[in-house]
């Protein structure tokens, strides 16, 4: 019989394999669909810590900044995001706005702040902190449903029709969510989710 604890899952494809620890600088490959299960890196907690607060960071300030200066004919307006969303906030329409606040601003700084409540402790005291497995599983979960990188990859096709017809220029919101996007695919890159379950678990 083998223990449980010493299987790890592809995520990806479901299979089952032995957990082995890899050494510095290797990882662990599903020998199935080539799908990355764990590399060990020093300071993973640290860094997962310092990513996620800067996405919360970033998240709170492209709400309050404008996100685009549009002028056409002598007219311009400036628009935050919330701007944009709240314009359709009448009628059938309005579920949809909600929707699209949640899962481009709500939900993303939802997961970063689980995030931090659960790597924080870790990366400074060793050890979490109470209901961080709930926690962790509640910002894995909420995961598919951040659509972040979705909403300024529709940005960017919008604006390619947009210029054509009038003068569009990027405020700061835009750029800093540019760069979240970019920070979260780092995040995720980093975030060893066996290593936060072991953790979780001994504890």
């Amino acid at each position: 019989m083998i223990d449980t604890k010493d299987l790890i899952a592809c995520p990806t494809c479901d299979a089952l394999w032995r957990a082995a620890e890899p050494k510095e600088g290797e990882r662990a490959v599903c020998g199935r669909c080539h799908t990355v299960l764990r590399t060990p890196r020093k300071g993973e907690a640290t860094r997962i810590t310092a990513l996620a607060l800067t996405v919360a960071i970033l998240l709170v300030g492209t709400i309050f900044l404008p996100f685009l200066h549009i002028s056409v004919r002598g007219f311009s307006n400036d628009s935050s995001i919330v701007d944009a969303a709240l314009a359709f906030s009448e009628g059938l329409t309005t579920p949809l706005v909600i929707a699209t606040v949640a899962m481009v601003l709500l939900i993303p700084l939802g997961r970063a702040l689980l995030l931090l409540y659960v790597v924080a402790p870790i990366a400074f005291t060793g050890r979490p902190q109470k209901g961080a497995a709930t926690a962790y599983r509640w910002s894995e979960d909420l995961k598919p449903w951040s659509m972040a990188e979705i909403f300024i990859l529709g940005c960017a096709v919008a604006l390619v029709k947009v210029t054509s017809l009038a003068t569009v220029v990027f405020g700061s919101a835009f750029w800093l969510f540019s760069i979240l996007v970019i920070i979260t695919v780092f995040q995720d890159g980093f975030l060893s989710r066996w290593s936060i379950w072991q953790t979780l678990d001994q504890s």
